[in-house]
């Protein structure tokens, strides 16, 4: 038996591909500054939780996104909050860890051709496409 030969593709409009590629590499990350970053007090006895749920959701889906451990993922996010201007802390790693386990960080995936943005609010974490 034979085997096919594969298709040749030829790259024609160099413009538009280096463009197109430009684009890929293309990051925009908004944080609303009216989030509530901090949890409010719960009522109940005993330390109450620093950080907020949308905190730790933010957190925990940026290590997702760019496959980090969660100390890259606390510096990362921390030199985020820097250049945006916000003055939170970031929780730390072990407070990632502990509370990961009782939230469900699910980004859904939608294709598109334009550029993805990844707007952070008070209602929580949005992957918007184009339009």
């Amino acid at each position: 038996m034979s085997r096919p030969t594969s298709p040749t593709y030829r790259t024609r409009n160099w413009p538009a591909y280096n463009e197109t590629l430009k684009r890929r590499g293309s990051l925009t990350i908004w944080f609303d500054p009216e989030m509530s970053w901090y949890a409010a007090p719960s009522g109940r006895l005993g330390r109450q939780q620093t950080y907020s749920d949308a905190a730790i959701q933010t957190c925990l889906s940026m290590k997702v996104l760019f496959g980090m451990a969660l100390r890259q993922m606390t510096g990362f996010v921390e030199s985020l909050l820097q250049l945006v201007g916000l003055d939170w802390t970031v929780p730390d790693f072990s407070t990632l860890s502990r509370r990961q386990k009782t939230l469900d960080v699910n980004l859904p995936y939608r294709g598109s051709k334009g550029p993805l943005h990844l707007l952070i609010d008070s209602t929580g974490i949005k992957v918007e496409g184009e339009g």
